[in-house]
């Protein structure tokens, strides 16, 4: 299992680490409970050390679960977690006029904090990030007072460490925030379709020493063929939102043209994902799902350390996808 280094927080993680949105069975509805925990807990005994949640996954049930998890394999203390405070109104992405005091106010955020490592069962939380950011609130009049608050929770013992989660498909919103010295890491969605990261976001934070946690790998399914002109979901699910009207049709034709691309260096759709996200230096771990114990064995098996080849890197930046027109309701 390869590691690398997140940032400067010290910390050496998994490249392959487990992104658990869909864990709780909330928002991804097709999935076993009884299996997601299974496949988290054999991603934990293989070396998977980096485990990204929220308290707003399935309304804390991830939180609660990976907290069992973590008691039942006595491996508190040689995994990273990394949670996320939501804004107060519940709001994705946040409404660019919001104030930031009303969406991270210093209570909510103690609050939070407080309530996930209850959940998580934890001392400390190794990585709390603040889950959406906008770095015109860097000038806001609250920004003092929040970061003042983090500081504290910080000398409390309660956070290790502070980073921001990007919006989706926008990391344009979160570039000056990587020079705040309380922000050590930040999560953003990068894939072989969204590209958007690298224009600015990963060379700020490599010249800022910042952690990258790399997001979405496999563009909610599409990335792996999972999704296909005739695929349904359960009208609770998310992807019956994010694929909707003829994005499955597009999704599934650009997929297929992906698929001539694999070979020696990526033998399949979901190894060429992980691949092509680590082949990025600036990229400290990669954190797909893995709600099933057959995707552990083949994701943590893209962590390895071998890079894609240039040639195949320029290849695949042909099939990068400007398809940022979704809007949450």
């Amino acid at each position: 299992m390869e590691r690398r280094a997140l940032g400067r927080t010290g910390y050496q993680v998994s490249a392959v680490g487990i992104g658990t949105w869909g864990l709780g069975g909330e928002l991804w509805r097709d999935g076993d409970p009884g299996e997601a925990r299974r496949a988290l807990a054999a991603a934990i005994e293989r070396g998977c050390d980096l485990v990204d949640t929220a308290a707003i996954y399935s309304r804390g049930a991830s939180e609660r679960l990976i907290g069992e998890v973590l008691r039942e394999l006595g491996a508190r203390d040689r995994v990273v977690v990394a949670s996320k405070v939501p804004p107060l109104d519940g709001r994705w992405p946040p409404d660019p006029r919001a104030p930031l005091d009303a969406v991270f106010p210093p209570d909510h955020v103690v609050r939070t904090v407080e309530e996930s490592l209850t959940r998580l069962r934890l001392d400390a939380l190794p990585i709390e990030q603040l889950h959406v950011w906008l770095d015109d609130w860097l000038d806001a009049p609250a920004w003092p007072a929040l970061r003042d608050t983090m500081e504290r929770l910080t000398r409390e013992g309660k956070v290790l460490h502070w980073g921001i989660s990007v919006n989706d498909h926008a990391p344009g919103t979160a570039l000056r925030a990587l020079a705040e010295p309380i922000i050590e890491t930040v999560q953003v969605i990068y894939n072989i379709f969204d590209r958007s990261a690298e224009a600015e976001l990963l060379p700020r934070a490599a010249a800022h020493r910042v952690g990258v946690i790399a997001r979405v790998p496999f563009d909610e399914g599409a990335l792996v063929g999972a999704v296909r002109p005739d695929s349904t979901f359960d009208p609770a699910d998310f992807r019956s939102r994010y694929f909707r009207g003829e994005r499955r049709a597009e999704v599934a034709a650009r997929v297929d043209r992906l698929r001539a691309l694999l070979g020696a260096e990526a033998a399949t759709l979901p190894e060429l994902a992980l691949r092509f996200c680590l082949s990025r230096p600036e990229v400290s771990s990669v954190i797909p799902g893995m709600r099933r114990l057959a995707h552990v064995e083949r994701n943590l098996a893209a962590a390895d350390g071998r890079r894609l080849s240039p040639e195949l890197l320029a290849r695949l930046a042909e099939h990068a996808w400007d398809k940022n027109w979704y809007e949450w309701p």
